[in-house]
């Protein structure tokens, strides 16, 4: 062999080493271990959505995205406390995640194409299946949306909810005076004040800002929905394991609300026999080392802020001032689409 050919063979030898170093070194640390070395999860929230994430009157975070971000937490750092809330406009919210000025979005954001194939970021799940609706003032004399032809609408800026207004009256051969607005918080106060005759939001938060009305009578929550709005938790995609982190806490409340675990029976269910409460306690599996976490990362979380059904009922349903019935957000096995993977 010739001592070029032989030059050749060792340059090829060291690629082929280099390539296989690199693809066993260790990629530089994720988001998962940037929030347990900085011990604090930094959770995007909206501005103000009763029921799911607001303060209350001492100045404390409360709702349904709030006690998700804190589950996080728990599970990750062992403790609920453990988070810091960044209050994010619609607009500027996936810029605050694509810049990590946060960790994690939990702000009643639609799962939708674009947002994941243009923005670069990805859904964790579906906590809550909601839908587009109205609230109209009484004044209308309406009681179903296709009678808001010509009404005047307002509505938030650069959200689904605008491009659905659109599509909804396009679609139904009506139109209407759009009123749009920078924030959720200046849409109701135009609503409030007269400027328009009807505000279009998610239903789930119109039940809220109906409550906000001096006179909460003189407006209807009009039956109709009119898109589909697959709410939930929302990472950077170029993140696979914490993606899967945050994915699995939400598959965990699921879970534990259909094994019958809940924050006021751990004590009883660390000590089942059960083959898949013991998955779910840790007691048996590896799967919080595969994930990164201790191995009793689902029972953290449960401790941390209760099962879904704890957590939608506390801040949503019958324990809270909304009561807004669970529907579509009831288990697949109680009539509803809420539907998770098991622990195994």
């Amino acid at each position: 062999m010739k001592a070029s050919q032989i030059c050749s063979c060792n340059l090829g030898l060291a690629a082929f080493g280099l390539l296989a170093s690199l693809s066993t070194t260790p990629a530089v640390a994720g988001t998962l271990d940037t929030v347990k070395q900085r011990g604090t999860l930094q959770c995007g929230v909206s501005e103000g959505v009763a029921g799911f994430s607001d303060k209350d009157a001492q100045g404390n975070w409360q709702g349904f995205d709030v006690d998700f971000c804190r589950a996080v937490a728990a599970v990750v750092l062992g403790d609920r406390g453990k988070v810091a809330f960044t209050p994010l406009s619609a607009s500027e919210r996936f810029d605050a995640l694509k810049g990590n000025k946060v960790d994690l979005l939990a702000r009643n954001s639609t799962w939708t194409l674009g947002r994941e194939a243009q923005l670069g970021l990805a859904f964790a799940g579906i906590t809550y299946h909601d839908g587009q609706g109205f609230l109209a003032k009484r004044t209308l004399k309406v009681d179903t949306a296709l009678s808001l032809d010509k009404a005047k609408i307002c509505v938030e800026a650069g959200t689904t909810t605008q491009l659905n207004l659109a599509d909804f009256f396009k679609a139904n051969s009506m139109t209407y005076e759009e009123k749009v607005y920078p924030s959720a918080a200046d849409a109701f106060s135009a609503f409030e004040g007269g400027q328009c005759d009807v505000l279009t939001r998610d239903q789930s938060a119109l039940h809220g800002e109906r409550l906000k009305l001096a006179k909460p009578a003189e407006a209807i929550v009009l039956p109709d929905v009119i898109s589909k709005e697959p709410l939930g938790p929302v990472v950077r995609s170029d993140d696979f394991p914490w993606f899967t982190v945050v994915k699995w806490v939400n598959f965990a409340l699921v879970n534990a609300e259909e094994l019958g675990v809940s924050s006021a029976n751990l004590d009883e269910a660390l000590k089942s026999q059960k083959p898949d409460v013991r998955r779910f306690t840790g007691a048996e599996g590896d799967f919080g080392k595969a994930l990164g976490l201790e191995a009793d990362w689902a029972v953290r979380a449960i401790k941390a802020s209760g099962n879904y059904a704890e957590i939608y009922e506390r801040n949503l349903g019958t324990g809270s001032k909304l009561g807004i019935p669970r529907g579509l957000n009831q288990l697949w096995s109680m009539g509803g689409v809420l539907y998770a993977p098991p622990l195994r």
